[in-house]
């Protein structure tokens, strides 16, 4: 039997209660194994909390000094959602995101080219949710630091440099703002679950230069308004050169029968007019080029005059790497596979790596091979993904339409067929691996004897 893991704990699911190993009842290779995770993001902790469960210790580094409340909104698809309920999170999820219902996308002029229900309405076993990136980091962290121990996440720990031999790895750690070492750490394996900006990647990939630019800046904020459509609607509105996307992120404030919404401006620009990453900036950098679209069911112009603080992104990937592990070390998440955010894909993706990582871990008989194994799974349909993504994803239906009506439509049916808005969807939805039937019939990533 795989790494002596003889049985574990079962729960309905779905109820906030977590999936956890017990202690093994013969010896196990998995006894005294040790991971180093470089990154306390969303992936970084989502594989801490699977390495826990799977009965793997685990130590988080993170950069910054603080994990807090920044950033925008993200949606969680439900191929996340189930990994995230398996970890005990689904209750704390529920009260804190919004079950996403609808998924609606609208010309420019504000009519409606595409609806389809998301989550639980579309047949899935679990839910999609809409909620504050900063929201879900510390809920993760919060169950982190209860399950592994505060001593086990360190923060204001910038990975320096890192070696490995036949029996491990050893990682050697700096304050990023003084240049001073602070700690040196011996595990068995290395997680670079550090993001975009990788330092694990790049010490694999030296010369790869710097991250893609698509061509398309984003404008990204939130604030809390009347409630527009049902308030648990995700629309897309416009087409490839400009577009708004915009969803309720807050259970609190739909209690309230508000909306938190968060909102993101996009458009096409050239590289040259490329920006610094996460800039505050005013609104008439692109407020201009969104003042007429006033809809019967949202005023745009009056959602960015409401807005305090907006920020300036540039919409980024980098290429896919045909390697991600390299012995005892592998990456994770944006740090394997930077995707643009299109399909809502990123985050999601990143917490099912860590499951898959943490399952290839307790049924290889090796570490090495555990990886290896890991990276076998997910980096082609990763790539895969990543460049799909490139191609607008989903959201290809909206831009058929404007190019064959760029003037609006009578019938949306007499531009674009349900047909072939359905098959774009779902074609999208089987690639990422997150289709209704997919989720809801594949076991557990993560299966724990």
């Amino acid at each position: 039997m795989p790494y002596g893991i003889l049985y574990r704990e079962q729960t309905s699911g779905s109820d906030g209660n977590q999936r956890r190993a017990k202690s093994p009842q013969s010896p196990s290779k998995l006894d005294g194994m040790k991971a180093i995770i470089i990154g306390g993001g969303i992936g970084g902790l989502s594989m801490a909390l699977s390495l826990h469960q799977a009965g793997i210790e685990a130590k988080v580094f993170e950069s910054i000094k603080t994990i807090g409340a920044a950033g925008a909104g993200i949606n969680l698809q439900p191929n996340a959602v189930r990994e995230l309920d398996e970890m005990g999170l689904g209750g704390a999820l529920a009260a804190t995101g919004v079950a996403t219902q609808q998924w609606s996308c609208y010309n420019k002029h504000g009519q409606l080219i595409w609806s389809e229900p998301r989550g639980i309405a579309a047949g899935y076993r679990w839910p999609q949710y809409s909620i504050h990136r900063g929201q879900l980091l510390l809920l993760l962290l919060q169950a982190t630091l209860e399950r592994i121990g505060a001593a086990n996440v360190l923060t204001g720990h910038h990975l320096a440099s890192f070696e490995q031999d036949a029996h491990g790895v050893t990682a050697h750690f700096i304050d990023r703002a003084s240049g001073k070492p602070v700690h040196s750490e011996r595990a068995d394996l290395l997680i670079g679950a550090d993001g975009i900006h990788s330092a694990v990647r790049a010490n694999y990939y030296p010369d790869e230069g710097p991250i893609h630019y698509s061509g398309e800046m984003q404008w990204r904020a939130s604030v809390e308004i009347d409630s527009f459509l049902d308030g648990k609607t995700q629309i897309i509105v416009g087409n490839r050169n400009q577009r708004l996307v915009g969803y309720s992120m807050s259970q609190e404030a739909l209690q309230r029968d508000r909306v938190l919404v968060n909102w993101i401006c996009e458009i096409r620009m050239p590289e040259t007019s490329r920006p610094d990453w996460d800039r505050k900036v005013s609104k008439e950098v692109f407020a201009g080029a969104f003042a007429g679209w006033r809809f019967p069911w949202l005023d745009v112009p009056a959602l960015i005059d409401a807005t305090a603080e907006i920020f300036e992104f540039p919409k980024c990937d980098r290429n896919p790497v045909d390697r991600w592990t390299f012995g005892r070390v592998t990456l994770l998440g944006d740090a394997a596979h930077p995707m643009l955010p299109t399909g809502s894909q990123a985050g999601s993706q990143a917490v099912v790596d860590a499951r898959v990582l943490a399952q290839a871990l307790i049924t290889e008989p090796s570490v090495e091979a555990a990886l290896k194994s890991y990276e076998t799974q997910r980096l082609k349909p990763m790539a895969a993904i990543t460049l799909k993504n490139r191609e607008l994803g989903p959201e290809l239906a909206m831009q058929i339409a404007e190019d064959r009506a760029p003037g609006g439509f009578n019938k949306v049916e007499e531009v674009i067929s349900r047909e072939e808005m359905a098959a774009i969807t779902e074609n999208y939805k089987r690639s990422a691996g997150f289709d209704s039937e997919s989720v809801n019939t594949r076991p557990s990533y993560l299966q724990i004897r």
